[in-house]
C-alpha cells in the first residue's frame, strides 16, 4: 500500500502539467477579494531534490521540467551570421514561463536541485487571508511534508492531517468563504483510486456545488483509467457545471522489445487533468501551452495534446 513514492517521479511530465495548470487556476482564483482555501488530498513530501537518490534513480525529471527549462533557454540552432539564434520554443506561454519561474524561485541562481511539490507550490501564491489544507497518509512521507511545511514558518495557513484525503476532505466542505480549490493526485498505486476519486468529486458536489475541483489522472491502457474522465464529466454535466479536460502525451503507451528481446514497459506514456468549474480563462491559456509541451517533451510521433472543453 505504500510503496509509491513521487520523490521518484517529481518533475516529471505529469508533473509539468499539474502544476502548469494548478498555477494558471490560482493566479486566477486569487485575484478576488475574498479568502480562498486550497485543499490538497494528497500532499506527498512537499519539496524533492532532483539531485537525490530517489530523483536520479528514475531520472524522470530529465525527460519532464528539466528538459522544458533547458528547450527555454537553449536557441534550436545557431545563429546566422550577424543574425539572432532562434529560440527552441518561438513565443513561450505565459503560464508555462510562469511555472518554470515559479520552480526556479525556490532555487539558487543557476542551480534547479529543488523541485517543489503542490503543497509548496500553492503556499508560495496564497495570500494572508487564504488557508491550505494538506492530507498525507504515507508515515514516511507525512513526518517529511510536516518537517518541510514548518520550515515556512507559516503559522495557521497550513494545516497538515495525517488522514486519508479522500475521506478527510468532507467535514471541511463547505469552507467558511464559500471558495475553494480542491487537489486530488492520488498515486492510482491501489486499484480501488480510480473509483474513490470519482467517488470524492460527487460528495464534494454535494456539500459544496461551486467549488473548483482538479483531479490529476493517469492515461494508461487500463479501463479504470479511462473510466475517470468520462465519469467526472457525467458528473459535471448532471450537476449543471462547465469541465475542462487537458492531457498531455508524451509517447506511444505500447510494450516493446529490447534487442535481447526482454519486453520494455514505456513508463507512464500520459495523464491528464479533469477540472470542475474551471477559470473562464483556462481553456485559452492552455490552447496555447500544450502544444509547446508537445514540441519540447515529446519523444515519438505519439505525443499529442487536448483541451476539452463542456458546460
Amino acid at each position: 500500500m505504500f510503496s509509491y513514492r513521487h520523490a521518484f517521479h517529481a518533475g516529471n511530465h505529469a508533473d509539468v502539467l499539474k502544476h502548469t495548470v494548478l498555477i494558471a487556476m490560482l493566479r486566477h482564483l486569487l485575484q478576488k477579494d475574498t479568502a480562498l482555501t486550497v485543499f490538497d488530498t494528497h500532499a506527498g513530501a512537499g519539496l524533492y531534490r532532483l539531485d537525490g537518490e530517489y530523483a536520479e534513480t528514475s531520472g524522470e525529471a530529465a525527460d519532464g521540467f528539466l528538459k522544458l527549462l533547458a528547450a527555454l533557454k537553449k536557441p534550436s540552432a545557431p545563429a546566422k551570421k550577424g543574425g539572432t539564434a532562434k529560440p527552441l520554443v518561438d513565443g513561450v506561454a505565459p503560464i508555462l514561463q510562469d511555472y518554470v519561474d515559479l520552480v526556479a524561485s525556490f532555487n539558487q541562481p543557476g542551480s534547479h536541485k529543488i523541485y517543489p511539490g503542490s503543497p509548496f507550490i500553492i503556499q508560495h501564491l496564497l495570500g494572508e487571508r487564504d488557508k491550505l489544507k494538506v492530507f498525507e497518509i504515507h508515515p514516511t512521507d507525512v513526518k517529511t511534508l510536516s518537517a518541510n511545511i514548518k520550515q515556512l514558518e507559516a503559522g495557521r495557513q497550513v494545516a497538515v492531517l495525517r488522514e486519508d484525503g479522500f475521506e478527510g476532505i468532507k467535514k471541511f466542505l463547505p469552507p467558511p468563504a464559500r471558495r475553494a480549490l480542491v487537489l486530488s493526485d492520488p498515486s492510482y498505486e491501489i486499484k480501488n483510486d480510480y473509483a474513490r476519486v470519482v467517488a470524492m468529486v460527487a460528495d464534494s458536489l454535494t456539500r459544496f456545488a461551486t467549488g473548483t475541483y482538479a483531479v490529476w489522472y493517469p492515461i494508461i491502457p487500463r479501463p479504470e483509467a479511462h473510466d475517470v474522465p468520462r465519469k467526472l464529466k457525467t458528473l459535471a454535466t448532471k450537476a449543471g457545471k462547465s469541465w475542462l479536460n487537458a492531457t498531455l502525451t508524451i509517447k506511444s503507451s505500447k510494450l516493446t522489445s529490447d534487442e535481447a528481446g526482454d519486453v520494455v514497459r514505456p513508463g507512464l506514456p500520459a495523464s491528464g487533468m479533469f477540472i470542475i468549474n474551471p477559470p473562464h480563462t483556462l481553456k485559452a491559456a492552455l490552447q496555447l501551452a500544450l502544444p509547446q509541451l508537445v514540441e519540447v517533451l515529446g519523444q515519438d510521433q505519439h505525443a499529442t495534446s487536448t483541451v476539452e472543453f463542456g458546460g
